[in-house]
């Protein structure tokens, strides 16, 4: 490890080879750091929080901190971070509460930039944009691939699906569908398949064409929910996509964006 002679690291804090901490960072007990991790100036990493590998966090984020809510009377909880995720200026990452499973957990490549919020007891998996201010309240789920935009905000227990685009400033208290595209106009509305982002993820023709043709039966046709997943069952489409869509919406506790 490369320290600082200003950064406090606490001895019980464990630090994995070519770890390098900043100028006047912080990190505390219960921290775990893995290899080539970088921590940059003026950082605070509190514990019980894991990081894994080669994770760059920038200078003013707040990692691993108690949480904001008002039920949390200092448990034992925790944040998990995976590897190669990149955590930009004055984002705040809290750990979980006993009531949500006591722990946040952040998966691998994600992208965090400036001012970004993640609450307790949210659930983030790979290769995640989310843009400057966008904030999640607790318990939030994210799939991977999505790109959630500028200035969102997440209602708590929401889900936001694998592979969507959420355009900013959207404020979003139900579920986003997986594979589309959502816009912030008033009401919220999903505006068919994301298909330049489905496309440079590496998605095949035919998985977007019936994604594509799915999301016209579920938010272009006067068909209400339970007839357009009739409707998606009778044309037998075979992307493994289209199931995992109805399956997203099958599942929802707080209703879909449609």
């Amino acid at each position: 490890m490369k320290a600082h002679p200003t950064a406090i690291v606490h001895s019980q804090a464990q630090i994995a080879d070519r770890v390098t901490v900043g100028p006047y960072s912080i990190i505390g007990d219960g921290v775990e750091l893995g290899e080539d991790c970088e921590v940059m100036s003026h950082v605070v990493v509190e514990g019980p929080t894991r990081i894994g590998k080669h994770n760059r966090i920038v200078p003013f984020a707040i990692v691993g901190l108690p949480c904001q809510d008002l039920k949390y009377h200092g448990e034992p909880t925790r944040l998990e971070i995976g590897d190669d995720n990149v955590i930009r200026e004055f984002v705040t990452l809290h750990r979980g509460t006993v009531e949500g499973g006591g722990v946040t957990r952040i998966g691998h490549h994600n992208f965090l930039m400036a001012y970004v919020h993640i609450a307790h007891d949210c659930r983030l998996g790979d290769h995640i944009i989310m843009a400057n201010g966008a904030s999640l309240a607790g318990h939030v789920e994210i799939g991977d691939h999505a790109m959630v935009g500028a200035f969102c905000g997440i209602h708590q227990f929401c889900r936001i699906g694998a592979y969507s685009f959420l355009g900013s400033y959207s404020v979003i208290n139900r579920d986003i569908l997986p594979y589309s595209r959502t816009s912030a106009e008033r009401p919220v509305g999903v505006y068919g398949a994301n298909r330049v982002g489905l496309e440079r993820r590496g998605l095949a023709q035919q998985d977007i064409d019936e994604l594509d043709a799915a999301f016209r039966l579920l938010s272009r046709s006067k068909f209400n929910t339970t007839q357009a997943l009739e409707a998606i069952d009778a044309r037998s489409f075979q992307s493994e996509h289209v199931r995992a869509l109805v399956d997203f919406i099958k599942t929802s506790q707080r209703g879909v964006v449609k």
